[in-house]
């Protein structure tokens, strides 16, 4: 690498790390480090993507040079690249149109690509994603340049990051305040119930997540409200009071990594059927106690930070409170209904 080269890949990387105190568009960032990538390593297209576990897909994040058809469906998919990537640091293919790693070839030749160069993107030592660059002849990459890469992705894994935090503030904010609005303005139980489980699993993009109710008489769980879960799933009856379940009507979250292995986890094979890999349960709580249990179901690993917790504890509250409040409309209701019986019935006093 000659001088010029250096001071081109330092200039990019400054140029970049500058834009992260003078801009807040979520937007502008990525874009700048696919524009930077481009045309400092001279290539032909260049592609920033994240890793959506939760769906099994790579998903576009900013690109330039590529085609909308082939960002749609010429990508490759995570089960191929990801452990070459978390393995050996980088991936590379001299080839791209008929390496047997990478998937639509067919789309490859017609965008005009030769050679793949693909760097992670990392968060907090975890890959979360990658940057891709191709050319449109063969050529190989030399330890330098896959080092700027590296240094670019892990800029773009910042401004991912920043933009993730910044979205999931104004995401839990305004869950938090549609649901208390709902819960204030509205008698229809079911209806907020089944608003909280479906903004629940969308907010942290989960498979699903299930509203189940204490029975005190059966001392059994039944599901009142779901959202993402089959027909079939929900159809296997109530739940027992025991394992996980038992934990948390005992008052403590309970993180379930992988049910299939996890001892507390019971309907083991209809969890496999559903796609459930990972399983967080919270207690519903009132102020006479624990009523239910708030569960999310994700169909793929998943760890949950303490602001996440934080913010499901405060999210099944309001379902308590929203359950406590129906009751005691329900028990007005028919007080008011006896009081004009009982009146009704003594009509000949008036």
């Amino acid at each position: 690498m000659n001088s010029a080269e250096k001071n081109d890949y330092f200039d990019a990387i400054c140029k970049v790390s500058r834009a992260f105190g003078t801009t807040l568009n979520r937007d502008e960032l990525p874009k700048l480090i696919v524009n930077s990538a481009a045309e400092t390593m001279k290539v032909k297209a260049a592609l920033l993507f994240l890793h959506d576990e939760e769906r099994g897909e790579f998903r576009a994040v900013a690109q330039k040079g590529l085609s909308q058809t082939y960002i749609k469906k010429g990508l490759t998919q995570p089960g191929k690249l990801v452990p070459i990537l978390e393995k050996e640091g980088y991936f590379f293919a001299r080839d791209c149109t008929t390496d047997s790693r990478v998937d639509g070839h067919d789309l490859k030749k017609a965008e005009g690509l030769a050679s793949l160069l693909i760097v992670p993107v990392m968060v907090t030592g975890k890959l979360i994603g990658g940057l891709a660059l191709f050319t449109d002849s063969p050529r190989d990459f030399s330890q330098q340049e896959i080092d700027f890469g590296a240094a670019l992705a892990e800029q773009g894994g910042m401004a991912i990051e920043h933009a993730r935090l910044l979205e999931q503030i104004r995401q839990n904010t305004n869950l938090f305040l549609d649901l208390a609005v709902d819960i204030n303005s509205s008698l229809n139980i079911k209806e907020v119930l089944h608003a909280l489980t479906g903004q629940v699993a969308e907010t942290l993009r989960v498979k699903g997540s299930a509203l189940l109710l204490l029975d005190e008489k059966t001392k059994m769980l039944e599901c009142v409200a779901s959202h993402g879960l089959s027909d079939r799933y929900l159809g296997r009856g109530p739940l027992l009071i025991e394992g996980s379940i038992q934990q948390t009507l005992e008052g403590n979250p309970v993180l379930i990594r992988d049910v299939a292995t996890d001892p507390r986890v019971k309907h083991k094979k209809e969890k496999k059927k559903e796609g459930i890999v990972s399983l967080l349960s919270l207690p519903v709580k009132t102020k006479q106690g624990i009523i239910g249990v708030l569960r999310l179901y994700s169909a793929a690993p998943r760890e949950y930070n303490d602001d996440e917790i934080k913010l499901l504890k405060a999210l099944a509250h309001l379902g308590g409170i929203a359950i406590q409040n129906a009751s005691l409309y329900l028990m007005i209701e028919k007080d008011m209904t006896d009081l004009r019986q009982e009146i009704w019935a003594h009509r000949s006093y008036f």
